[in-house]
């Protein structure tokens, strides 16, 4: 490169418009032929003028950085742009020429009408129970097929793929454009096979050449145990046919977990409130409840409180990555009543009386303990 136009301006190559432009008016005060008319300081002056006019000018500037002198003369060379006049020569061109054309001489011969087809994805809504044990789901899905009529050519029966009369077979033609770096052959797809490198002389008419049809068709998938909302389930091979009876991709199975009416699930944890008279909670029982196995029993200690939880190891949901299951987590409300008869009332002032509680004073507490913590105790059996 002839000149350092970011030197000429005293500007580092990261600059950004407005230093340029403080750079080149401080500059132009000093050198401007009104002020200096030495002839020295007038060559200095259009040096820096023309760098000015490069470095303020986005398009210039990137065509400079990468190398050429938009007002290099034409016999300038390969370090500079030939017969970039003052019209200027598009930018775009030495873009196309540089990186587009040199790129395309080697040449990438013709492309298969058999690709590889889309993956495809559809939601599927399970119970908590399917979700836990796994299940066996039998879906319909409405994709693409081989084309039963040309089996994936494309093309008529009793006809095939013709070779291109315009590239010969190559699906891509060179062409030899002038440009301000000389002679430069630029190679495309063929217009007039699209890049295939063949035609097809009468395309199928069931599938108008493009090797598959749409249609239904119905499978039975194997849902693991395990799974929950969100997960994806890969079924490699079961997606669309790709064009040109291409290799099918892939189908994915998005599984939507329904609420259910009493467990809540935490990873594998399900989560349930049992709530339990006062009575049962102060004197202990033994208590049925639901699980996803069915009814089971579970044993209230003598002075249970509201909030504590009681775990049934291994009640939970299965694993999707090992063996085992998680918890089923029980949290359990002491329900107070709140309508006595003459009777009950008698006899609950008489446990109060026994338990010196007729005038309790209650007892002020700092904070609660957490949800957690009271899981922790649960289950280290406190």
């Amino acid at each position: 490169m002839a000149k350092d136009y970011y030197a000429l301006l005293g500007v580092r190559r990261d600059a950004g418009q407005d230093e340029i432009k403080r750079a080149y008016r401080r500059l132009a005060r000093e050198l401007h032929p009104d002020v200096n008319p030495d002839p020295e300081t007038q060559d200095k002056f259009k040096e820096i003028t023309q760098a000015y006019e490069v470095l303020s000018d986005p398009d210039k500037r990137q065509m400079y950085d990468l190398g050429a002198d938009p007002f290099a003369s034409a016999t300038t060379g390969a370090g500079g742009f030939g017969g970039f006049g003052a019209a200027g020569f598009p930018f775009s061109e030495f873009v196309d020429a540089v990186f587009g054309a040199a790129g395309q001489t080697a040449g990438r011969g013709p492309r298969s009408r058999s690709r590889r087809g889309r993956n495809a994805t559809i939601r599927i809504e399970l119970d908590l129970s399917e979700c836990a044990f796994g299940a066996t789901r039998e879906l319909t899905v409405d994709t693409a097929v081989v084309c039963p009529t040309c089996s994936g050519e494309g093309t008529a029966p009793g006809t095939h793929p013709v070779t291109c009369d315009v590239c010969a077979g190559r699906g891509e033609i060179s062409q030899v454009r002038r440009s301000f770096l000389g002679q430069v052959m630029t190679t495309s797809a063929c217009p007039a096979c699209g890049g295939f490198g063949t035609v097809l002389p009468r395309p199928c008419p069931e599938c108008d050449g493009d090797g598959r049809v749409r249609t239904r068709r119905t499978m039975k998938v194997r849902i693991p145990a395990g799974v929950e909302d969100g997960t994806h389930i890969q079924l490699a091979g079961e997606g669309e046919i790709g064009p040109g009876g291409g290799p099918p991709g892939d189908l994915f199975l998005e599984v939507v977990q329904r609420p259910h009416a009493i467990f809540e699930r935490q990873g594998d944890d399900l989560h349930c409130t049992l709530t339990i008279p006062m009575v049962a909670a102060a004197l202990g029982a033994t208590v049925s409840v639901e699980s996803l196995d069915g009814p089971s029993d579970v044993d209230i200690r003598p002075g249970t409180q509201s909030g504590q939880v009681i775990p049934l190891y291994g009640l939970g949901v299965k694993h999707l990555s090992g063996n085992g299951r998680g918890d089923l987590v029980i949290h359990v409300t002491v329900e107070t009543p709140s309508r006595l008869d003459a009777e009950q009332e008698k006899l609950l002032r008489e446990l109060a009386k026994l338990r010196g509680e007729e005038a309790p004073p209650g007892k002020f507490q700092p904070g609660q303990q957490g949800f957690f913590s009271r899981l922790r105790d649960a289950f280290n059996g406190r």
